[in-house]
């Protein structure tokens, strides 16, 4: 393929950068002088280090980029994340160019994907606002591989990136732009396309329907809420799961008012109900043979006279009371509704997702997401399979002691407690009281992940992220049915 930059993978070594699979033949192209080259530039190969270099014609590609991946792993068998963030970096070092070509570790089905999703997903650009000139995302990438069934790879890496650019853009988006109404209308609109069905139910329903939660959520604003089900069957699924999104489009914290630093970033509270949607896109784009329901639990926190005040008490869908304590403490409250409108689904199991708690952030940091479960097989089976798909995650407990700190002298329960000991493991075990009894499930935190307020690294930009949305398909590829011989 022509193309005006070539990117190849360069591993370290104590004699120095050595070329990875897929670029042994640039060193011969250029007489031998790529690790002089490099050593001149000083580039040693650590993972994400890059240089760019002119090929002066030694390769058909105008500008040659090496990108580090750390040192080469002995039995070939590639760290497919290293792949993922190796591709992502130099393409995002690219930006303006036409064509580029990955020439990176690619001799299977699974290295192919992993430097096809990464190279797309770095080049990702938001500008939907920008009024200036830009650089614009590569062109046009492809990926330089002999593997078998590589084609299949590339699809499957484009769907995946397809869907998480997609929530990229939704949480990027203002939330001017982004009421409840208007994401129910996307989501009407992606899901007829992609072939699932879509019931919305606007705030009469909602209503009378008994959604206290998100109802009690939504009244404040002159945006009211929705609930969002879409639904993907295929003829040959044995099991059913049931992801849960907080769609929260953005969150002042009702009468209790956040701090304006801490509102700033909050349009991406809806991050969680974003990652549903494209999960179940890329799930029906994908055909995969599982039954799949996702709950888009919608509305906007902000405080007026008609705003639900602390010390309220809601009726949730499931009958359950709960004492409101704090109006900022909202997100736990639509996706009670939401939890126990999908259990009438009869899943194999649930998983919400939700940027939940700020102490998620204090105890995991901004890149790791706390995971907690109904049992510890499903929670490790959650981590593990994020974890593969290079969005980190944690186990976390719920630790039984804390579920007295929730009880509330007027309701069922309380939202919070007031002391804030383990608020991330509390908000898990509020949850938790939603789920019936032999119902399998699992809760994601994702707050911080879901939003980069730092610098880009790897294939993850700045701003939204889009992040759960894969480990949300690949939970879903685990309950799928096997073909029969």
């Amino acid at each position: 393929m022509e193309s005006d930059a070539l990117v190849i993978g360069i591993h370290s070594s104590p004699d120095g950068p050595r070329p990875a699979a897929g670029a042994e033949g640039i060193d011969d192209a250029i007489a031998g002088g790529l690790a002089a080259t490099l050593g001149a530039l000083g580039f040693g190969g650590a993972a994400g280090e890059t240089a760019k270099f002119p090929s002066f014609g030694a390769v058909a590609a105008t500008v040659i980029v090496a990108v580090g991946l750390g040192d080469e792993p002995g039995d070939g068998a590639y760290d497919l994340e290293v792949l993922r963030r190796a591709a992502g970096t130099a393409v995002r070092s690219l930006a303006g160019t036409g064509r580029a070509a990955l020439a990176l570790p690619a001799g299977t089905a699974g290295q192919v994907e992993a430097v096809a999703l990464g190279g797309l997903l770095g080049a990702y650009v938001f500008t939907k606002y920008r009024t200036g000139k830009e650089k614009a995302p590569v062109g046009e990438l492809a990926v330089l591989s002999d593997a078998g069934e590589a084609q299949e790879a590339l699809d499957r890496a484009a769907t995946l990136a397809e869907s998480v650019c997609l929530v990229r853009d939704l949480v990027n988006t203002p939330p001017c732009d982004l009421p409840p109404a208007r994401f129910a209308e996307l989501a009407e609109e992606l899901g007829d396309k992609a072939g699932l069905t879509v019931d919305v139910l606007d705030e009469a329903a909602l209503r009378s329907g008994g959604f206290g939660g998100i109802v009690g959520v939504g009244q404040g604003s002159v945006n009211p809420p929705r609930l969002v089900r879409l639904g993907y069957e295929h003829p040959e699924a044995t099991s059913r799961v049931a992801f849960v999104g907080k769609g929260i489009t953005f969150d002042s914290g009702g009468l209790s008012l956040k701090p304006s630093a801490s509102m700033a970033w909050m349009k991406s509270d809806m991050g969680g109900a974003g990652a549903v949607l494209g999960a179940l896109l890329a799930v029906a784009r994908l055909g995969l043979r599982v039954n799949a329901v996702g709950y888009l639990c919608l509305a906007e926190n902000m405080p007026s006279g008609t705003a639900q005040r602390p010390s309220d008490v809601l009726t949730t869908y499931s009958g359950k009371t709960v004492e409101v304590l704090d109006t900022d403490a909202e997100g736990r409250l639509v996706l009670v509704d939401g939890i126990a409108r999908a259990a009438e689904d009869d899943p194999d199991v649930i998983v919400d997702v939700a940027t939940l708690t700020g102490a998620q952030i204090v105890a995991l940091g901004w890149r790791t997401s706390g995971v907690m479960a109904s049992d510890d097989e499903l929670r490790a089976d959650v981590v593990e399979t994020a974890v593969a798909q290079g969005e980190a995650a944690w186990g976390m407990p719920l630790p039984e002691e804390l579920r007295k700190g929730l009880d509330s002298p007027v309701a069922d329960i309380a939202n919070l407690n007031p002391e804030r000991s383990g608020s991330m493991l509390a908000a898990g075990i509020f949850l938790r009281e939603f789920v019936p009894d032999g119902v399998r499930w699992a809760h994601i935190d994702m707050a911080g992940p879901a939003f980069n307020k730092e610098a880009p690294h790897g294939y993850t930009p700045k701003g939204g992220t889009g992040v759960i949305t894969r480990t949300l398909v690949a939970l879903a590829e685990r309950h799928q049915s096997a073909r029969e011989a």
